[in-house]
């Protein structure tokens, strides 16, 4: 059976702060709910509006690192999310709640606890009981093993 969905793209940054930790937001839905590449954007446009538009935050320095594909049977959605790096403007800003219909608050991590926690997620399925992440970030864990922010 084909389908006559076409895969979107999505767009995901680590943004760094001085201590090498990113943001990482608590989603209320799915993947799909923001971080779009609209028409005519570049990747790096995209990153910097998303971020000021989701959290407030300046970002400078941004850089592509890598791609996943994730498909969400549940959903029926098929993404190709394009990872970005970047580093705050200013290391004492702090993220903002700028839309809580999409994200319910934001946290500094580190590659380290969020690759253990999507390791754990992997390995334990529906049995999962710590963070839960987002299909991508699952994605770029098991398709990038070696994968470094």
């Amino acid at each position: 059976m084909t389908s006559n969905k076409e895969p979107r793209i999505g767009v995901g940054v680590f943004v760094m702060n001085a201590d090498g930790k990113f943001v990482l937001g608590k989603r209320k839905g799915s993947h799909g709910a923001s971080g779009h590449l609209e028409f005519g954007e570049s990747f790096e446009t995209c990153s910097e509006r998303e971020i000021l538009e989701e959290t407030g935050l300046q970002i400078r320095n941004i850089r592509f690192l890598t791609a996943t594909n994730s498909v969400f049977e549940a959903e029926g959605k098929h993404y190709v999310t394009i990872f970005m790096a970047a580093v705050l403007s200013n290391d004492s800003d702090q993220p903002e709640i700028l839309e809580p219909e999409k994200c319910t608050a934001w946290e500094w991590a580190s590659w380290d606890e969020l690759r253990a926690e999507g390791v754990s997620q992997l390995s334990s399925g529906s049995n999962h009981t710590g963070r839960e992440l987002f299909l991508p970030l699952l994605s770029l864990i098991e398709q990038r093993p070696d994968f470094r922010v």
